[in-house]
C-alpha cells in the first residue's frame, strides 16, 4: 500500500486525539512523522505508532504538557518538555533556537524531560528552512551499547545529524547513530521478518548477531570501534548530563516500560551564516564541494559517489510523486491499532 503525506498525517493526528493530546499538537507530530516516513526515516517514522500511543495510555507520556523554558541567557536555552511528546518538545526548541540565532549569529538550545522525538535530521532541516546550518544530539531511549570493551549496556546509539544549506544542490544532511546500525532499524528487520546484516549487533560472547528477534540479547556494536564508544559517550553528555536528563544507568528502556518517564534530553545548536558574511556566497560554496566531491574519481564499479542526504532527498521527491510504502505487517498492525481506537484506518477502511 502507498499512502500520502496527508493520509499519514491525518491517521497519526485521529490516534493522538483519540488518547487525549489536543488537536494542534495531534497535527503537528502527525506531520512530522510523515515528513519522517517520506524522507525514508521508517525506523522512526509511522512504526512507531502503536508504541506511542502504548505509552501516552500507560501514562509514561504526559498527552498535555507544559512546555517552557527554565533556563536562558541570549543565545541559549533550556527546555523543560514535561514529560510531552518528544516532536512537540524539539519543534518548541528547534523554533527558539533559530530565532536566538537571528540575533546572536549562533545559539544552542538543550531539553530535559522530554521523550522520544522521531528521527535526529527533522529538527536540523528545519533550520535549513531558514538559511541556518544547525546540529542536533539526542540521547536514545534505551541502552544497547556498552562500553569498549565491556558488556554492561550503559550507552545508547546517542544520535547526531547536521544540516548544511546549498544553493542549487540538494542540502548537506548528515542523520547518523553512533552505533553501526540504530534501534529503530533493528525493529524493522524484526517487523518485516527479516535478518540483520553481520557486523550490527553481537550477542555477550562477542560472535554476530543476527536474529533480530534476539536483540535483547546481544550489543549493538559502535561505528569505528573505539571511536564510536567515544562519540556515544561525549554526545550523551553534552544531551543528556548537561541538560539535566538522563544519561548512562539513568536511561529508562522505553521498549519495555510504558510507564516510567523517560527524561530524555536532546539539544539543537543553529548557526546563522549570515554572521559570517554573505549567506548567498557560503551556499554557493558549499555547492561547488558537492559537485566536486560528486564528480570525483570512483573506484571500479562505484557508479556514483553520495553526499549525505541525497538518498533521502531523492526518497522524498519520489514518495511525493507516488506516496510512500506501507510495508503488510506494518499495515496490519496499524489496522489492529486504529480499530483498537476505533478511528478510521490508515488503508481506509472502517473498524
Amino acid at each position: 500500500m502507498h499512502v500520502t503525506r496527508d493520509e499519514l498525517r491525518d491517521f497519526a493526528a485521529r490516534a493522538f486525539v483519540r488518547v487525549g493530546l489536543p488537536e494542534s499538537d495531534a497535527c503537528i507530530i502527525g506531520e512530522l512523522m510523515a515528513e519522517a516516513e517520506f524522507q525514508g526515516s521508517e525506523g522512526h517514522g509511522i512504526m512507531r505508532m502503536n508504541h506511542y500511543i502504548r505509552r501516552i495510555q500507560a501514562g509514561g507520556v504526559n498527552p498535555k504538557p507544559n512546555i517552557r523554558v527554565v533556563e536562558e541567557r541570549a543565545a541559549m536555552a533550556l527546555v523543560d518538555g514535561d514529560n510531552g511528546m518528544g516532536h512537540l518538545v524539539m519543534k518548541r526548541a528547534t523554533g527558539i533556537a533559530i530565532e536566538k540565532a537571528r540575533t546572536c549569529g549562533v545559539a544552542w538550545v538543550g531539553s530535559q524531560h522530554s521523550n522520544h522525538a522521531g528521527p535526529a535530521s527533522l529538527y536540523p532541516r528545519m533550520a535549513l528552512e531558514h538559511g541556518m546550518v544547525a546540529l542536533y544530539f539526542a540521547v536514545g531511549n534505551a541502552n544497547h551499547l556498552p562500553p569498549w570493551g565491556g558488556l554492561d549496556m550503559l550507552l545508547s546509539t546517542n544520535p547526531i545529524a547536521v544540516a548544511i544549506p546549498t544553493h542549487e544542490e540538494p542540502p548537506v544532511v548528515l542523520d547518523m547513530a553512533t552505533t553501526v546500525a540504530a534501534y529503530g532499524k533493528v525493529k524493522t528487520k524484526a517487523q518485516r521478518g527479516e535478518t540483520m546484516p553481520v557486523g550490527w549487533m553481537i550477542d555477550r560472547q562477542g560472535n554476530p548477531l543476527t536474529d533480530p528477534k534476539r536483540s535483547a540479547e546481544g550489543l549493538l556494536l559502535p561505528i569505528g570501534g573505539y571511536k564510536g564508544y567515544g562519540l556515544a559517550l561525549v554526545f550523551g553528555l553534552l544531551a543528556g548530563t548537561l541538560n539535566g536528563a538522563a544519561m548512562g544507568k539513568d536511561v529508562i528502556d522505553f521498549n519495555a516500560d510504558d510507564v516510567t518517564p523517560t527524561n530524555t534530553g536532546q539539544a539543537i545548536c543553529v548557526i546563522d551564516p549570515a554572521a559570517f558574511g554573505d549567506p548567498l556566497e557560503f551556499k554557493k560554496r558549499v555547492d561547488v564541494v558537492v559537485r566536486d566531491l560528486r564528480a570525483s574519481e570512483r573506484m571500479p564499479g562505484v557508479e556514483r559517489i553520495w553526499l549525505p542526504g541525497e538518498q533521502s532527498h531523492l526518497k522524498k521527491l519520489e514518495a511525493q510523486r507516488n506516496g510512500t510504502p506501507i510495508a503488510p505487517a506494518l499495515q496490519k498492525s496499524l489496522d489492529t491499532l486504529a480499530d483498537s481506537l476505533g478511528i478510521l484506518r490508515l488503508s481506509g477502511g472502517t473498524p
